[in-house]
């Protein structure tokens, strides 16, 4: 009995194992048919391949698994992806966010995506999608976020979008849409903005939309909307209607009134006794006979009476005055629809930009897209700081801002990029210049809480040699958190010890650079209310200004990371020298691995030796050739004998002593400061 029942414990282990196995291939396969359909080139989703795991680190850029094993985010935004969507991605079933924005994407919406019904996020805007919106999108009930916005979309709002009840953003603005606003939109009841603003959008604005108790921004500019518009829209947050030139409405601006005392009549046709006014806020009088003119008319002669002829007058007059009225409506009409042509924000024969033209000025983006909904900015999905008692007001960014300093992430303003960020050079909106470092979600730490105390870290840190985070912005949309940071244009150390780049640096520049790099570490370790391990002090975190002054970056950095990615970044150091050696046999890093590492750095400043410059010399040899007081066989040839034997000396010392393998050997960076002043300043006063 008892070997029956361990039998079928192990057969059903075995057989979840096997069907999870499966399960896996699936959605391997799933992604490689997305690859060679929306990558056809096969020059972006290099990392995507058959027999990887797309739940490894190595592989699959920009999928991200959930604690089960399967994949729940794909973030391909802005990859210049140029195929189309392929119907395989309702394959990965357990998919929680797909964002493909900022893309060229072609081709039509696949019905099948709606078969993913743990979807919260679907970010498909921006791109060239064509035909129309697929209504088994309405499906999909833990839908979010769904942003269509910015392609070739046709056709009419399918009403079953109006099934979407935990929708809280709608976006499908800049498209070629016809028809009317479905009054099932008006079922939305988590929604709390809308835009569908330049499309050609027809008929009135429903009702229903004022029963959205959670609707802050509603957009329906550059439309053909016609009829009144209901009163209640106007208290929202933000509400645009204008070049909507049928539109009438009550206090609001831009907008005719609508000439009635009754609103419900406001679209009766002239002759009722008024006009639906449309471009022309001109009331035009009611045209009424004569008082008992046909009766009196019953008993006229042949001959007109001086009254008959009155009559007769006055109508004329009125008819010619209703033609005049009529031709300058008529007139004004043209010149309103010329001015919406011109004032477009995406204009070409018709007013509109094609989604190729778009792709094509989306470096221009910030000036031509005047919605504020293109850009969304945070989802209750992830927004770590969302809390508005984490006293981080000061220190948000919205997505708006980051993108127009960028450029809209502009491959011209991209700095760099390695395996889990990417860095750019910006300028924000006061004109000051930043470096904006964009950092997945996938790579950062899972749990909020960790996350934000990471980030509370940042705001602590305040150093006249560390670089000066302005802010940060988490944001939902494109998946990553970004970080704000001063810009310095004079490059890393690292790049101006390189060897054809590193006479640039004077003996007295490189004596300072240490010294006020020692400072910054000693801040770290001493300076806080609790101490912070860098963890990855090298020449390439150091950054110099114009007149060279260093100012230590990525401070706290690996408080915000994933665990894996921590890992990731120590062994680059370890490649670099920079990793101390103590961390092969207790796995963690303290104070004095930093210690460690700014030892390393001395020696590049003294050698001009980097990884870059493919030289090196043995540890050993240096501190042989201090022994016997041999400097000139170890400094920077490229100083040409411009330095101080003597600082020289003492700074390899120094060095030297940094770089103990016994971590308890090494000094505390309060003691190397102690030691600048000592045995450094005394021939450069004020030099540290």
């Amino acid at each position: 009995m008892e070997v029956a029942r361990v039998k079928g414990i192990f057969w059903g282990v075995l057989c979840l194992v096997l069907v999870g196995r499966v399960e896996c291939r699936v959605e391997v396969e799933a992604l490689m048919e997305m690859k060679a359909a929306m990558d056809p080139t096969g020059t972006v989703l290099r990392t995507w391949v058959a027999d990887g795991d797309p739940c490894s680190d190595t592989v699959f850029e920009g999928v991200a698994c959930n604690e089960w094993g399967k994949v729940a985010n794909v973030s391909l935004q802005s990859k210049g992806l140029s195929g189309v969507l392929s119907p395989a991605v309702a394959k990965l079933r357990c998919l929680n966010g797909l964002y493909l924005h900022y893309n060229k994407l072609r081709g039509e919406i696949p019905k099948g995506i709606s078969n993913l019904t743990e979807l919260v996020d679907l970010y498909i805007n921006v791109n060239m999608l064509n035909g129309t919106i697929p209504p088994e999108l309405g499906s999909m009930s833990s839908l979010q976020a769904l942003q269509l916005c910015c392609n070739r979309l046709n056709g009419s709002i399918p009403e079953e979008l109006g099934n979407l009840k935990k929708l809280t953003m709608l976006s499908m603005h800049n498209n070629q849409l016809t028809g009317s606003i479905p009054s099932s939109l008006g079922k939305l009841s988590a929604l709390t903005r809308l835009d569908i603003s330049s499309n050609y959008l027809s008929g009135e604005i429903p009702q229903a939309l004022v029963n959205l108790k959670q609707l802050t921004d509603l957009d329906l500019h550059n439309n053909s909307l016609s009829g009144s518009v209901p009163q209640e829209l106007k208290d929202l947050k933000l509400f645009q209607y204008n070049n909507n030139l049928e539109l009438c409405g009550y206090n609001l601006s831009s907008l005719p009134r609508c000439n009635v005392s009754n609103p419900s009549d406001a679209a009766k046709p002239m002759g009722t006794g008024t006009v639906n006014v449309t471009s022309d806020p001109v009331a035009v009088p009611k045209i009424t006979e004569p008082p008992n003119l046909a009766s009196s008319c019953q008993n006229c002669s042949s001959s007109s009476s001086p009254g008959t002829k009155i009559g007769i007058v006055s109508a004329i007059v009125a008819v010619v005055f209703v033609a005049i009225v009529a031709v300058a409506s008529l007139a004004f009409a043209l010149y309103r629809r010329r001015k919406q042509k011109i004032s477009s924000a995406f204009e070409t024969s018709d007013g509109r930009h094609s989604a190729d033209q778009l792709y094509h000025y989306k470096d221009d983006f910030s000036r031509k897209c005047s919605s504020p909904l293109v850009l969304l900015e945070y989802s209750s999905d992830w927004d770590p700081l969302e809390d508005g008692g984490t006293g981080m007001g000061c220190f948000r960014f919205n997505l708006d801002e980051i993108e127009q300093a960028t450029n809209y992430f502009s491959d011209k303003n991209l700095l760099g990029r390695n395996g889990f960020s990417s860095v750019f050079k910006g300028v924000l909106r006061d004109g000051s210049a930043v470096v904006v470092k964009c950092i997945s979600k996938a790579s950062c730490k899972t749990h909020d809480i960790e996350f934000q105390e990471g980030l509370k870290t940042f705001m602590q840190i305040r150093h006249e040699n560390v670089a000066k985070l302005r802010g940060f912005c988490c944001s939902k949309a494109r998946a990553e958190c970004f970080l704000v940071y001063e810009y310095l244009d004079n490059r890393t150390l690292l790049h101006n010890l390189d060897s054809e780049s590193c006479g640039g640096l004077a003996w007295p520049t490189r004596v300072r650079i240490a010294c006020d790099v020692a400072k910054a570490i000693e801040y770290l370790h001493e300076g806080l209310p609790e101490p912070i391990v860098h963890q990855n002090i090298s020449a390439a975190n150091i950054l110099l200004d114009q007149e060279n002054k260093p100012y230590l970056s990525d401070c706290a950095l690996h408080r915000i990371l994933a665990d894996d990615i921590v890992y990731s970044l120590l062994k680059s150091s370890a490649a670099m020298g920079y990793l101390a050696p103590e961390y092969a046999t207790v796995g963690r890093l303290t104070l004095k691995s930093d210690v460690f590492a700014f030892g390393k750095v001395i020696f590049q400043l003294l050698t001009g030796i980097t990884k870059n410059n493919n030289s090196s010399l043995p540890h050993s040899t240096i501190k042989s050739l201090v022994e016997f007081s041999k400097v000139e066989d170890f400094i920077d040839p490229s100083l040409n004998g411009q330095f101080s034997v003597v600082q020289a000396m003492n700074l390899a010392k120094i060095a030297l002593a940094c770089t103990n393998e016994v971590a308890d050997q090494r000094p505390s960076m309060s003691t190397v400061l102690h030691r600048f002043e000592s045995e450094i300043n005394q021939e450069m006063l004020g030099i540290c």
